[in-house]
């Protein structure tokens, strides 16, 4: 137990004391006579009436010895300058997703949660729990620990699978069940390790579906306003049938019984993958997309009011070899309506790379179906080549909020870049002077200065030697060749 934790305790103890006089203290009051021994154990109708009420003790006696604490030893600590007190959107465990190195000092002491899944010790959580981690501790409901080490993840949903690293038999599991059967209102229950208090419960309702908020393209959460708080992250969200329905991943910061999950339809998709390889890999279309609405259905005269239009076709993509074009609207994917381009994204990437789906489309008012052979989506988060940075990259990733990779040449023709070298960013920190200069993953830094920038190292370096209160010059470009200037304000 650290000290934050044994204060806060403390401190929670003393305002229970200060909040009952001592008479109350001392000696609890007897119960009304009507209740007391011999007197015929007469209830209140309400008393009964509470007594009808259903309990989830059966339930939560069922599964909280599958889930457990993971305490993590990692890469840097705190927030980077620009994001103290933001209060727009908060992560457990200290925020963020891939490229948090930047982040944090050089080492920080972290607490979040997870569940066990196989016998053997197979452990569920979220990436940001994991990631940069040097150590990993986890501590069962039974007093046990054992150390861990990571088997994959998945920093775009956010989702990481530990194994133990000692061999163990018959540990207590839980099951991933049926997201997708949800409804709004449905009773769920988080259990976790809030603020250190280990094996938390809290009782909810789910409040939405398919939540996009903005953490990556492939949002697709469950809201819930069942009570969770910092340490809670990687834990279970569960239904009334004690299966797992969710990851505890996120909430909004200055919110109130607004929290996120990632779902568990989406898990069981990922964790092949993640068990086998390590990283996940997604099918890819090469388009740009937005959703389809009833103003624009009117205007490009369309039967229907939902889908994705095709903004742009990247060249040499899978979208372009199969002869898709601008202002297609996609309704449906191998039978499967499409109702937005958030839907068709995921969809995609659900995908087999390699496989042929059918897009079902509107061109001119007119329908038709696209055989497709999707490609494979380029690593622009540079997940599966991830690598220690360079000291001049995370320094500058501290100081502006921005994570860097080389633009390969096989990227660079994948993505649709007119460039072949540049800096490639991959994650930018939400409320940094990065974000504020409206930087975006997925652009490539070409210029800084009027200078050409032809690697992340060379980017890195310039930030770097740059002049607290200066502002850099950027001139960035996006997939298919458009070039923006940007004003890069150094702290």
């Amino acid at each position: 137990m650290n000290r934050s934790t044994v204060s806060f305790r403390k401190a929670l103890v003393a305002a229970l004391l200060v909040a009952l006089p001592p008479a109350a203290v001392a000696q609890a009051p007897k119960p009304p006579a009507a209740t007391q021994p011999g007197a015929g154990n007469v209830l209140q109708p309400a008393t009964r009436e509470a007594q009808t009420l259903p309990s989830l003790a059966p339930l939560v006696e069922s599964v909280k010895s599958a889930v457990v604490n993971v305490d993590v030893q990692a890469r840097g600590g705190g927030l980077p300058r620009g994001m103290e007190g933001n209060p727009l959107f908060d992560r457990f465990f200290g925020g963020g997703r891939e490229g948090g190195s930047q982040r944090r000092e050089p080492l920080r002491q972290g607490a979040g949660s997870g569940f066990i899944i196989d016998p053997k010790g197979l452990v569920l959580t979220n990436n940001h729990v994991v990631e940069e981690a040097v150590s990993i501790t986890i501590r069962l409901d039974d007093g046990r620990s054992f150390s861990g080490e990571v088997v994959g993840r998945d920093p775009l949903t956010d989702v990481a699978l530990v194994r133990l690293k000692e061999k163990v038999e018959g540990l207590p599991t839980v099951k991933l069940g049926d997201s997708d059967a949800l409804r709004v209102g449905d009773w769920v229950v988080a259990i976790g390790n809030p603020f250190g208090l280990a094996s938390s419960v809290s009782l909810g309702i789910v409040s939405a579906r398919a939540r996009e908020i903005g953490a990556s393209q492939y949002d697709e959460f469950l809201q819930t306003d069942a009570a969770i708080n910092p340490g809670n992250s990687g834990g279970p969200l569960f239904n009334m049938k004690g299966e797992v329905v969710g990851i505890n991943t996120a909430i909004v910061g200055g919110g109130s019984g607004i929290g996120f999950a990632v779902p568990s339809t989406l898990i069981s998709s990922l964790l092949p993958q993640l068990q086998k390889e390590g990283s996940v890999t997604r099918a890819w279309l090469g388009v740009g997309i937005q959703d389809l609405t009833r103003d624009l259905a009117n205007a490009l005269k369309l039967p229907v009011n939902e889908g994705a239009i095709l903004t742009q076709v990247m060249p040499a993509s899978p979208a372009s070899k199969a002869g898709l074009k601008q202002d297609d609207v996609v309704i449906a994917i191998d039978g499967r309506t499409v109702t937005s381009s958030g839907e068709l994204t995921r969809t995609v990437a659900l995908k087999r790379p390699g496989s042929t789906s059918t897009l079902t489309l509107f061109r001119d008012g007119k329908k038709r179906d696209v055989k497709v052979a999707l490609g494979t989506r380029p690593d622009l988060e540079g997940v599966a080549s991830a690598k220690q940075r360079p000291e001049d990259q995370q320094e500058s990733s501290r100081r502006v909020g921005v994570s860097l990779q080389n633009l390969d040449a096989r990227t660079a023709k994948q993505a649709g870049f007119t460039d072949s070298s540049g800096a490639l960013i991959t994650d930018v920190i939400p409320g940094s002077p990065a974000d504020r200069a409206q930087l975006e993953p997925g652009m490539v830094v070409i210029e800084a200065n009027r200078k050409k920038v032809e690697s992340a190292d060379a980017l890195a370096s310039i930030i770097k030697g740059a002049a607290s209160g200066s502002t850099l010059l950027l001139r960035v470009t996006a997939p298919g060749g458009a070039r923006n200037l940007r004003a890069l304000r150094v702290p």
